[in-house]
């Protein structure tokens, strides 16, 4: 019964709220996506669990969560128009991010290092940070091993990543598209004919392609069938190259990219507005779902703080340097905080961003940088332990 609720509460309140939108403006200016993650916190931290009437399951709710980003990715990418995109505009922003994260990585390590008994212990934290804000989870396994890391400490590093990524991620969906583009450049998408407060995957009320009505049922069907080929293909593949029978997240999302970029390019599927929108919906299913999964009781807060302290310092000192970089090279908002949610919080999260900015046009460019991340961020976070030893 969990199960069956769950499943409606998580595909029924996201349509919801999109049609509420429609009604109340006041739901556009603060983006769907804010509504739902607050509707999601409230129900994972202000509904008693043994309340008898409504429980959340949470595996059910797991499932989402993991499924939602891999469909949404080859919409919303299907729905780009990538004529315009940058090859060189991608590495400017790229390197301005990761720098911003190793310099501030470093530069954390000596003023927090007192507070930690162990300096080679810290070393091993900055390492795993560094594989964390340059890649993701799957390079912190690795650098874990590889600087043999004890699993006590590794717990404390994901506890407090979750909380400090959390808390970022919620900067983001509140605040982010006005900070990035108030300090910022406008964007310099191709697609872009607004002026950058105002900007829209849509001209205007009128004009909003709605996936399922008669007009577009079967282009819809026709995006939904090929995501669906591109995903089980992407995820096939991704478990051929795991070890631990679990997917390789980098090859996941590198074929998921790969193929979606392919699709779009067929006649059928070029530049086709709804596929995008079929995109967005999932993405606010995954907004829902993780603002579900976040009960801040069950978060262990109580363990080696220094390293609380280091991680959200990393997040705030990168975001402030990045964008200090991003002026001195002119790289407009859109860009760096995509490239910023791409870092910090993985490639998985970058449609959320486009979602966001209502800019389907950089999802590409998000996407190329988190995978760029995903391959240095091994050598990077083992590089610096073993300069920190040497230093």
């Amino acid at each position: 019964m969990n199960t069956a609720i769950t499943i409606i509460y998580l595909l029924c309140v996201p349509l919801v709220v999109m049609r509420l939108a429609k009604r109340w403006t006041w739901i556009e200016k603060v983006s769907p996506m804010t509504v739902l993650y607050v509707v999601g916190l409230a129900v994972a931290n202000l509904i008693p669990a043994d309340n008898g009437v409504f429980n959340v399951d949470l595996a059910t709710n797991t499932v989402f969560s993991n499924v939602a980003v891999p469909l949404a990715i080859p919409l919303m990418l299907m729905g780009c128009n990538l004529g315009g995109w940058q090859v060189g505009k991608a590495f400017k922003v790229f390197l301005s991010g990761l720098f911003s994260v190793l310099i501030v990585t470093l530069v954390g390590y000596f003023l927090f290092r007192s507070e930690y008994s162990d300096n080679e212990g810290f070393a091993q934290v900055c390492a795993v940070a560094t594989g964390i804000y340059t890649g993701g989870i799957p390079n912190m396994g690795a650098i874990k091993q590889a600087v043999g890391m004890p699993d006590q400490t590794y717990l404390y590093i994901t506890s407090y990543d979750l909380i400090v990524t959390g808390l970022y991620l919620v900067f983001i969906i509140f605040f982010g598209k006005i900070v990035f583009r108030k300090l910022l450049p406008a964007t310099s998408s191709p697609n872009s004919n607004t002026d950058s407060e105002t900007i829209t995957h849509n001209e205007d009320e009128n004009t909003k392609v709605k996936p399922f009505d008669k007009t577009h049922r079967k282009a819809s069907f026709l995006a939904i069938g090929i995501t669906l080929v591109i995903a089980a293909v992407s995820y096939g593949v991704s478990l051929l190259c795991s070890k631990d029978g679990s997917p390789n997240m980098t090859v996941l999302i590198l074929l998921l990219t790969t193929l979606a970029i392919a699709a779009s390019f067929l006649p059928s599927m070029r530049r086709q507005q709804h596929s995008f929108d079929l995109g967005l919906y999932c993405v606010y299913v995954f907004c829902l779902a993780i603002a579900t999964a976040c009960n801040v009781r069950e978060m262990d807060i109580a363990g080696s703080l220094p390293i609380l302290y280091y991680l959200g310092f990393i997040i705030i000192g990168s975001l402030i340097l990045q964008i200090l970089f991003a002026k001195l090279l002119k790289i407009d908002g859109d860009s760096v905080m995509v490239c910023s949610v791409a870092l910090i919080n993985s490639p998985p999260f970058v449609p959320l961003a486009a979602a966001l900015l209502n800019n389907k046009d950089i999802v590409v460019l998000g996407i190329t940088i988190g995978l760029l991340g995903y391959m240095l961020g091994n050598y990077l976070g083992i590089g610096i332990f073993h300069l920190l030893l040497a230093l």
